[in-house]
């Protein structure tokens, strides 16, 4: 069981009519123009401080932010549109160029050095993930069409169509490892050497639906979340099977929220996990143990990440209907973005303290 450094992180009042609780307990630096609806991925780009935002309200907004230690600025940079909400997005490694999906069904592809946009990639359903693997030079999307494609951006049709065994939720690319959840609790593996075979298929270890999964940066497993307040941590090797556990987190009594965002810090190989409960917290898997656990804000965390160096850590808070139309109440359901400077102390892994008992 992965122990805290407290037992929960600090609750939060959830907000009520005519008095907006604090969206901000945490003190982070607010990101200027938000999106006018719920934010539905962040993406730092490998090369810069350019910060990609998508959004229910259509549009996929790049802001450039500048550090000067715990001191952040933010200058909206351009925006493009899609003509449904849009559900994911990817950089290429170039740092230049921007890929987005959604519920148009289509992927669009947005140079930002010339600010032209162009489709390059379709689907039945709506696109749900997407990653850009560099090694292959191929962007692959995955959909609620259950199926996996992979696309050359220069060709209009796929090089490749996967199906997968449901509707696609999430996936994960470490080249070589791919990792892609489907509804009803499937866990798809790929080793992106030979694509066109699944390596594995395995069910959850979580007994609830996959809501986010972040592959390991070594490629030997995988982080899964789910819409039940707990993470699974699963290695590939089945020698390496007796290292696998899961753990409770974003719950608060009785009331257990969503998994929202599971990332990896690009330094020190902790991750971040953020949730419904409105809280984001610090992890180091192999001394399982919490690192730091920020107090909840009052509306959920559907999305975080960090950037290049793991100096920020960015995340949206927004309602995310979790609770249905009933919980919505239009005079406080405003999008923010927040900038948390992540500390070392926060985000790096530490030996897990043993009691020392007499001999």
């Amino acid at each position: 069981m992965i122990s805290g450094e407290s037992n929960a992180a600090a609750p939060a009042p959830m907000s009520t009519f005519g008095s907006p609780a604090n969206t901000n307990p945490n003190k982070s630096y607010e990101v200027v123009q938000p999106p006018s609806d719920g934010v539905s991925s962040l993406s730092f780009s490998p090369k810069a401080n350019h910060l990609i935002a998508t959004s229910w309200d259509n549009q996929v907004r790049c802001w450039e932010i500048m550090q000067s230690g715990a001191n952040f600025n933010s200058t909206p940079k351009a925006a493009i549109a899609h003509d449904n909400p849009v559900l994911c997005s990817a950089w290429k490694d170039d740092g230049t160029t921007v890929f987005s999906g959604g519920c148009d069904k289509q992927a669009k592809m947005w140079n930002l050095l010339s600010n032209q946009s162009m489709q390059v990639a379709a689907h039945d359903a709506a696109i749900k993930d997407m990653a850009w693997i560099s090694e292959m030079s191929l962007l692959v999307t995955g959909s609620w069409d259950k199926t996996l494609r992979y696309w050359d951006t220069r060709q209009p049709n796929p090089v490749h169509v996967q199906q997968l065994p449901e509707r696609c939720y999430a996936l994960s690319v470490r080249y070589p490892l791919m990792v892609v959840g489907t509804a009803d609790r499937n866990l798809v593996i790929f080793n992106l050497q030979s694509p066109q075979k699944e390596f594995k298929r395995i069910v959850s270890p979580l007994k609830f639906q996959t809501r986010c999964i972040a592959a390991f940066p070594d490629q030997q497993g995988f982080l899964v979340g789910s819409i039940e307040g707990r993470v699974g941590v699963h290695h590939l090797d089945d020698a390496q099977q007796g290292k696998n556990f899961t753990f409770k987190c974003h719950r608060e009594g009785n009331e257990i929220y969503s998994v929202n965002s599971l990332n990896f810090h690009p330094v020190h190989g902790t991750f971040a996990t953020a949730g419904s409960d409105g809280a984001f917290n610090f992890w180091d898997k192999d001394s399982k143990q919490r690192l730091k656990a920020m107090t909840r804000c009052s509306q959920p965390i559907p999305c975080g990440t960090f950037n290049s160096d793991g100096s920020i850590y960015a995340y949206a808070i927004c309602y995310d209907w979790s609770k249905g139309a009933e919980n919505h109440n239009p005079a406080t359901a405003k999008t923010y973005i927040y900038l948390h400077q992540a500390l070392e102390s926060e985000v790096k892994g530490k030996p897990r303290l043993v009691a020392q008992t007499r001999k």
